[in-house]
Formats: C-alpha cells, structure tokens, sequence
C-alpha cells in the first residue's frame, strides 16, 4: 500500500491525574501558534504561573466527563477513525496534535504497517482556519515529515467550512437532535484573540480593520476564522430554514483580560435567557469531537447560566463524532485529494 490517509484532532490528557493533566497543558499552551507571546513571556506565563495554578481544577474538569473506556475526545476520534477505514481503501491512522498518539507515531506506525508507503493524506480535524487548531496540526505534521519521514509526500486537506457535503451532514445532525418546540439555536465556536485574526490576515489590511470586513470579499478570507465560521452558520441556517431572531453565532472559552472574538458565548446565554428565551439549544460546529469543551463548558456551565438567569429547557446538541456519513466523508477527502494530485501532475 502506497498511500495512507492519517486524521489528527485536538489530543487529551492521557487521563485525569493533576500531572497528566499538566503535561498536557504545557505542550498545548507552550505552542506558539496557541499562546502567541514571545517565547521568554510564553514561558514565564505558562510555566511560571498557568502550570503552577490550573492543572487541579482542569483535572477535576476531566475527572467529570472521563467515560469508562477513557477521554471522550479520545474514545470518539478511534472510534471515527475505525469508521473512516470501514470507507476507505488506503489504511487509515489517527494521531493527536498533543498528547497521545502523536503525529510522529502515528506516521511511524503507518510507516510499519507499509514500508512501501509514498503518500500520507493529512487531513486535520478542524472545518475552519485558524492558526491555533488548523495551521498548527499543518505545520506539526510538515516538520515532523521533513525530520523523520523525508520519502514521505504529504497531501493536505484545506478547511472543508463551506464544503457543501460537510455543511448537509452538519445540518442533518443538527436538525435530527433539535427539539421540536426549541425557541433558539446558538452556533457556539471556540474563541480566538482578535490579535490572532489580524496576524493570520494576508493582506494586513482587512480583518477587523474595515467595517463589516467578513462580508467584503477578500484573500483574507482563506485564513480568517472569524469569517469562516460566521459563513458556516449562515450555510447551516439556510439549510435548516432558521427565520432571523431564532439563531445567532457565539464564541466560547476566552482566557484572560485580553480582547477575544465576541460575543461571548457565556454572556450571550445569560442575554437570551434574560430576553425571554426558554428553550435554547446550542451547537459547536468548530468541534468535530464531544470533548471537555462541549460536554463540561457547554453543557454543564452553560446550562447553569441559562437556568439560572430564567431559562427552562438546554439541549446540547451533540457533535459529529463518529456518524457514518462523517466517516465517508473523511474518506472521500483523502480520495480527492490524490485525484487532485494526479490531475495537476498531469
């Protein structure tokens, strides 16, 4: 077999020990493309003050989502990948941008499993650009290509936010959970600093520089998350037939004084609930995997803010995770993507 196609995610710690936990945020949040300070600020942050600090009550986090079988994110993402290769007929791997497998491992055992392999396929688990999750699994997987697998061709696979079969499928496990009487849907994305759009902008000239720059088109646009994800939910809320005032988009999980991309999905819930919004449910279509973001901040935290400030009913609607049309798709993508080869070649 001479090509592979090899998915990465996000990672999780190998469990919910304090140091387990501490390991994990310290590869996670020394990488520069995640907390984008210089390396000398980076360090004295992160493990002169976040590691000294958080690692307990992150594990406490994990310790209440930890599934028998292990981490959610993990659980989910093997069992996608054994759905992905029940499609597809080249091998298929799974590897973790941090944490365990890692990207060179996964590689290696691919490597093992197929000595004659030429081509890897890499498609990141992300629908949208951005420098912290996409860009950084990209990078990774070059780096350690060029280091240990220098034979290897790697083929990635773009953002798929506005790729017409993702958006069905989204839309579809989005419409099988809703509930039927629902008053609103909130489309939750993980936040990014601003100061992250602007340096991933291209043309150093408009992301959040011009007014109203996500409807204006632009180069920008291939590496903007906020556009990308503002384009996702209006994609899905066409497909659902979503009136205006049913539906909005939010941004979840900031950390510290700095400016992220609003509005902030936890004042938002406060906001409607206080509005009069009784049934609310919320989607995060940045996840592909239920994870501590979704199943803890979302439907633990988020749940308490809308109850507490007058709301009746939460649904959580549940990531892609391991659906079978989801694993198709991924296996289509690796197809496609050594036929795009093959015809630029030509």
């Amino acid at each position: 077999m001479k090509q592979a196609l090899l998915i990465v995610n996000l990672g999780s710690p190998d469990s919910y020990a304090v140091a387990d936990v501490r390991r994990y945020l310290g590869e996670f949040l020394m990488d520069e493309r995640v907390v984008d300070f210089s390396k000398w600020f980076r360090t004295f942050l992160v493990k002169g003050i976040i590691l000294n600090t958080r690692p307990p009550k992150s594990a406490e986090a994990y310790k209440g989502i930890w599934w028998e079988e292990g981490s959610p994110l993990m659980v989910l993402s093997e069992r996608l990948k054994e759905q992905v290769q029940a499609h597809s007929d080249m091998p298929v791997g799974l590897g973790m941008r941090y944490g365990n497998p890692s990207i060179h491992s996964a590689i290696q055992k691919l490597k093992e499993a197929h000595p004659d392999l030429e081509t890897l396929h890499l498609i990141p688990l992300y629908p949208h650009y951005a420098m912290s999750s996409y860009e950084t699994v990209v990078v990774k997987a070059r780096e350690v290509v060029e280091a240990h697998f220098p034979d290897l061709e790697l083929l990635v696979k773009g953002p798929f936010y506005d790729d017409e079969r993702y958006l069905n499928i989204l839309a579809n496990s989005i419409k099988a959970a809703l509930p039927e009487d629902y008053d609103y849907l909130l489309f939750s994305y993980h936040g990014v600093p601003e100061r992250q759009i602007r340096h991933s902008d291209v043309s150093k000239a408009h992301c959040l520089r011009l007014d109203n720059c996500c409807a204006k088109d632009s180069p920008a646009q291939a590496f903007c998350y906020r556009h990308q994800t503002l384009a996702t939910t209006e994609m899905v809320a066409r497909q659902l037939d979503l009136k205006a005032g049913t539906y909005s988009t939010s941004f979840q999980s900031r950390l510290g004084p700095i400016k992220w991309l609003d509005p902030y999905t936890d004042k938002t819930i406060a906001e409607l609930a206080q509005k009069g919004v009784k049934k609310l449910a919320v989607v995060c279509p940045a996840f592909v995997s239920d994870c501590l973001e979704t199943i803890e901040e979302i439907g633990v935290e988020a749940r308490e803010i809308f109850m507490e400030n007058g709301g009746e009913d939460f649904t959580l609607i549940p990531c892609l995770n391991d659906q079978s049309d989801w694993a198709k798709l991924l296996a289509d993508f690796g197809t496609e993507l050594y036929a795009k080869k093959i015809e630029t070649t030509a």
